[in-house]
């Protein structure tokens, strides 16, 4: 009997998976991982353990859970806790508010009309008071799992294989990794446009303009993707550099693709959030009437940090809205779990003035922005004295991603073992103190630079 033939097995993959390569962050955490088990067997190393510095998750790195959030939550999640006296009264009534919404008020049905109507109500107020009384139309607003399967549900809808010229996707350098790996699974072309670092990490539209056209010799660029504050660099694009980009979608025909989703995480000294959303509108109808926009914003940073909670929401600015329809199709793949939506609506309508919850909510909120300042500063006051070592300021989001010298003989070295340099030196860290930071290969990179990324 001949053997049997292997459906799914490394030969019969797509290639659109193959050609992604195994994250060059993924090596280091798993080593880390498996440091941890050793020291945890007792096995002998010159540290006691495992520092992870190289992701953000805000509540595994100390950030403490929102009080009023997680009280919500919990008597959303078991309803007998409304006759518990030790609840504040607004946690009951934003927790009736919800419950008054679901299907037979319980978390567990699939409150399909919860995810499509009244969320996006609720997310859509939110927006319009961000925005100063711009509205904001809740038919516009989609909800996701995350802002992960934002991203990835809307670009691979951009890209169409009947078209002669293969899709273009417009990507900073660095960029956070979840865009390269959209692009590869969607057959897109990738088109990347450098970041000023020796100007704090800023958007250059001269940059973009030069990769834009440089790119239409061999595919069709559609979409620029802007990440607002960024990740990895921790930079707080100004009002200014804003109009600047929105004015080269525009003159471009480019659909612009924000992602948004640190937009709370803004503590360095003169840095101000400013939505793209809100500048596309202030600058005339000239650009927010023909401008298509879409943003992205997830409970996963800011005061909430709810990184496992898995929900996100997208708004579409200028988008037929026949897209919608397909759009729903695409994400019933991806529905946000219930739990997930919860967050989100609490989050959308924080405590007001005259709420009892009010005042922790907001001391919670101050201490969570002071300590990402004051950890920003010493980080870059650290980083800079050291030798070979240079960091640009942090002013949002919560990351550093400061650039190291590596001596030519170390780059030498990395490239005969068949490793990029700053990988090599991530694991070398990591053998030698325990420290966990990512190689800045894996964002992305001007050739023959290197960096680290760490959560400060």
């Amino acid at each position: 009997m001949a053997s049997p033939h292997r459906v799914l097995c490394l030969e019969t993959l797509s290639t659109s998976i193959t050609n992604i390569n195994v994250p060059i962050l993924g090596s280091v955490t798993q080593r880390a991982m498996d440091i941890k088990r050793e020291i945890e067997e007792g096995k002998q190393k010159p540290f006691k353990e495992i520092i992870f510095c190289h992701f953000g998750d805000l509540h595994a790195m100390g950030q403490k859970p929102c009080t009023f959030l997680r009280q919500v939550m919990a008597l959303c999640m078991y309803p007998a806790l409304l006759d518990n006296s030790e609840f504040p009264e607004d946690t009951k009534r934003k927790a009736r508010s919800i419950l008054q919404t679901l299907e037979n008020g319980s978390v567990g049905s699939y409150n399909e009309f919860y995810s499509w109507e009244t969320l996006p109500q609720r997310i859509a107020h939110f927006i319009q008071r961000r925005d100063g009384g711009i509205p904001c139309d809740p038919k516009n607003v989609v909800v996701s799992s995350g802002a992960t399967a934002a991203i990835v549900s809307v670009l691979t809808m951009v890209v169409n294989e009947d078209e002669p010229l293969r899709t273009g996707i417009m990507l900073s350098v660095p960029q956070y990794p979840v865009y390269v790996d959209t692009i590869m699974l969607s057959a897109a072309v990738k088109v990347e446009y450098n970041l000023d670092e020796e100007n704090g990490w800023s958007l250059n539209v001269d940059n973009i303009r030069q990769s834009l056209y440089k790119a239409r010799t061999h595919c069709n660029p559609k979409v620029l993707c802007v990440m607002n504050p960024g990740n990895p660099t921790g930079r707080v694009e100004s009002r200014e550099c804003i109009e600047d980009v929105i004015r080269l979608a525009a003159e471009e025909n480019l659909l612009l693709f924000v992602d948004e989703v640190c937009q709370e995480n803004i503590f360095g000294l003169g840095a101000t959030f400013h939505s793209f959303k809100k500048v596309l509108f202030e600058i005339g109808p000239r650009y927010s009437q023909q401008i298509q926009l879409v943003s992205v914003n997830s409970v996963s940073k800011g005061v909430s940090g709810e990184c496992g909670l898995r929900c996100g929401y997208i708004e579409f600015v200028n988008i037929d809205p026949a897209v919608f329809q397909k759009l729903f199709t695409l994400k019933s793949f991806a529905v946000p779990n219930v739990i997930g939506m919860l967050a989100m609506d609490i989050m959308m309508d924080p405590p007001q003035p005259a709420d009892p919850s009010y005042k922790t909510f907001m001391e919670e909120k101050k201490a969570v922005l002071s300590a990402l300042a004051e950890n920003a500063k010493l980080t870059e006051e650290i980083l800079n004295q050291a030798p070979g070592i240079h960091c640009n300021p942090i002013q949002g989001a919560m990351y550093a991603f400061p650039r190291i010298h590596i001596p030519e003989r170390a780059v030498k070295l990395a490239q005969t073992q068949g490793l990029e340099p700053d990988n090599m030196f991530c694991h070398h860290l990591l053998e030698e103190t325990g420290i966990a930071l990512a190689p800045g290969s894996c964002f992305g990179q001007v050739k023959d630079t290197y960096h680290i990324r760490r959560h400060v």
